[in-house]
């Protein structure tokens, strides 16, 4: 039978390593023994991680060498202008500060690659990143954008026509942004990742192609990452997590004076710690696992169906429009200060 990965995720901070060092303490351990630093912090309503991964880092969490930076706005929906606003800001700053030690010419070119499938939509950030810089009244002479599809499509290598294009162009910075899978569902298309890295398109979603990246084509390469994905599984998990913690909530507070003077449908507070022994006679033990114990289950019984399925927002378009619409703003503002 096919081995299938379903920890699937492009994002740094969800890597096994990171996401199992959530204390201070635990993350002090982890950057003493595998050279990754971790940084947390906010702007706003913005939560900002930054990870540095070095080469003994690179052993330990299977991540490049390099700098990673995830900007997430928990709370974020598609008609909130303020979050939007403040994701647009923080991102740019935030990209200056990533590309602060570059030294700027006049005829300088950056080429901005946009990966992905126009047709799926999930998959549409990148060409609809550049078709949104090329709406614009005015583009920065610096820019040469170009979306060169898939290799289902082109029938060639995607690396290989960026290659090309640094051959020909020979820009100080390439910037590559497409859509990332996630193995949280509360981070759809609520978080932004940047690193200087590079990229290995489709890689999130188990079909891996050419690298891109400064060791390949000789010239820095920045990577932008919109998570707009995630593996089935994982959804099945995060749901049932909160049926479970729901109905012990309420087993906990059943009879208690908070609960009867409630006047509409009373909806407990299932982020506090629960006893999940109080569920125990309606669902059994299997109430009692942890969240990661019963993901692990929903991933064996798909995979003995062979069924491989990501899951998207029903909104996705509006997202993807959402996102192309910040990420080529921000990319505009930043030329227009170099």
């Amino acid at each position: 039978m096919q081995n299938l990965n379903w920890q699937r995720t492009d994002l740094i901070d969800e890597s096994e390593e990171v996401v199992l060092h959530q204390t201070k303490e635990q993350k002090e351990t982890l950057e003493q023994s595998s050279g990754v630093q971790i940084e947390d912090r906010t702007a706003g309503r913005v939560k900002i991680t930054d990870v540095q991964v070095n080469a003994e880092g690179k052993k330990q969490i299977g991540k490049k060498e390099g700098k990673y930076i995830t900007l997430s706005v928990p709370t974020l929906t598609l008609e909130d202008e303020d979050g939007f606003e403040q994701l647009e800001k923080a991102l740019l700053a935030n990209f200056k500060t990533l590309h602060e030690s570059i030294s700027w010419q006049k005829d300088d070119k950056i080429l901005i690659i946009g990966l992905g499938n126009r047709t799926i939509t999930p998959d549409a950030i990148g060409p609809y990143v550049i078709d949104h810089l090329h709406s614009l009244d005015k583009i920065d002479d610096k820019f040469v954008m170009y979306a060169p599809g898939v290799t289902g499509q082109t029938g060639y290598e995607t690396g290989e026509f960026v290659a090309a294009l640094a051959e020909r162009l020979q820009p100080k910075l390439i910037i590559v942004v497409d859509a990332l899978a996630t193995r949280a569902s509360d981070r759809l298309c609520k978080t932004i990742q940047l690193t200087d890295t590079g990229i290995h398109p489709g890689s999130g979603v188990g079909n891996q192609r050419k690298e891109i990246s400064l060791e390949m084509l000789g010239i820095p390469v920045t990577a932008i990452g919109i998570p707009t994905v995630v593996d089935a599984p994982v959804l099945i998990a995060d749901a049932v997590e909160v049926m479970l913690r729901t109905i012990a909530a309420r087993v906990a507070e059943r009879g208690k004076p908070s609960s009867k003077l409630s006047l509409s449908s009373w909806r407990p507070d299932i982020n506090k710690e629960l006893d999940m022994s109080l569920v125990t006679p309606i669902f059994g033990e299997w109430a009692t696992w942890s969240k990661e114990e019963r993901q692990q289950l929903f991933e064996e019984t798909f995979a003995a169906s062979h069924a491989q399925l990501m899951v998207t927002p029903k909104e996705a378009d509006y997202w993807i429009d959402r996102y192309a619409t910040l990420i080529s703003t921000m990319l505009t503002k930043w030329a227009n200060d170099l």
